[in-house]
């Protein structure tokens, strides 16, 4: 009979692609993962891995065969959440995803008041970007994601709890003093420096400006927000920053300005992504109104 430990090795193998790395993962020796992983192929009549010295490959039916016992799994994940659920509130782990341009600015921000309220709660974070995190939450890897949206969700459930606008970001001396708004009408868009493509937030700060650009060649090309404002402070140009970011960013920068963009808002949202049936949503509701209170409190300009 095929068991579930079985197809939990298999998974492993699946995302390493590696023997010895998923029998550490699944924290066994290699040779109980592969004797497991040779007994399922022979209940199943099918190649599962294909595999040398040098890599492994899953075979076609084996795929199909992983993204069932992937289903598994979740159902198996969900079947313990619901025995759980009785429990009080967070006794049990969660993964959350976040994107890199919220998480270094909201859980800063609002894990302290989360640690407080629940002590004991073991919440575990990854950081990776919206395509990624999505399909985790679609395969049950995560429990839920923070993206900032809109981005397409087809099949999950968003729960809302932050709206915010973009500031453009200019160096003191290349900016009118008293200008307190500023339009896209306005931005010199030759000098506009924004992350580089596959980010939402350059998609959102483009959408909000009703701009198109398209990629040019360039001598900087940037992941981060904070390379970006020091290429600001060093005069080499502009760019546009979400209010959640604005008191690490900008505010201990004596040399930089914040000038709100004066364009119909709010420019993005910032929500947790679950799947629809996902059984802990109580929870992530507790979660929620944590973050939304703790930016209400934290973000407010000075």
């Amino acid at each position: 009979m095929i068991t579930l430990k079985q197809l939990h090795y298999a998974l492993a193998i699946e995302k390493t692609l590696h023997f010895k790395k998923a029998a550490e993962a699944c924290n066994v020796s290699q040779s109980a993962l592969s004797t497991a992983i040779t007994e399922l192929e022979k209940q199943l009549g099918v190649t599962v891995f294909e595999r040398n010295n040098k890599q492994v490959l899953v075979t076609n039916k084996g795929q199909l065969i992983l993204n069932k016992a992937k289903k598994v799994q979740l159902e198996l994940d969900q079947l313990l959440q619901i025995a759980q659920s009785d429990q009080q509130a967070f006794s049990s782990p969660m993964t959350l995803g976040v994107i890199p341009t919220i998480g270094p600015y909201l859980l800063p921000k609002v894990l302290p008041e989360v640690r407080k309220q629940y002590p004991s709660f073991k919440l575990k974070i990854i950081e990776e970007q919206s395509h990624i995190l999505v399909d985790k939450v679609r395969t049950g890897e995560i429990d839920a994601a923070i993206l900032a949206l809109p981005y397409p969700l087809a099949g999950l459930m968003s729960f809302e709890f932050w709206q915010e606008d973009f500031y453009w970001v200019c160096h003191k001396d290349e900016c009118p003093e008293k200008i307190q708004e500023i339009s896209s009408e306005e931005l010199e868009i030759d000098k506009l420096m924004l992350l580089k493509d596959g980010h939402c937030l350059k998609e959102h700060a483009l959408a909000a400006c009703r701009l198109q650009i398209k990629k040019q060649d360039s001598d900087f090309d940037s992941a981060s927000l904070h390379t970006l404002i020091q290429m600001v402070a060093g005069k080499l140009g502009t760019t546009l920053v979400p209010q959640m970011a604005l008191d690490q960013l900008i505010y201990n920068e004596s040399e930089l300005r914040a000038i709100h963009l004066n364009e119909p808002g709010p420019h993005r949202t910032i929500a947790l992504v679950i799947r629809p049936n996902y059984v802990r949503t109580n929870e992530l509701t507790l979660l929620k109104d944590i973050f939304s209170q703790q930016l209400t409190d934290k973000c407010s300009l000075p």
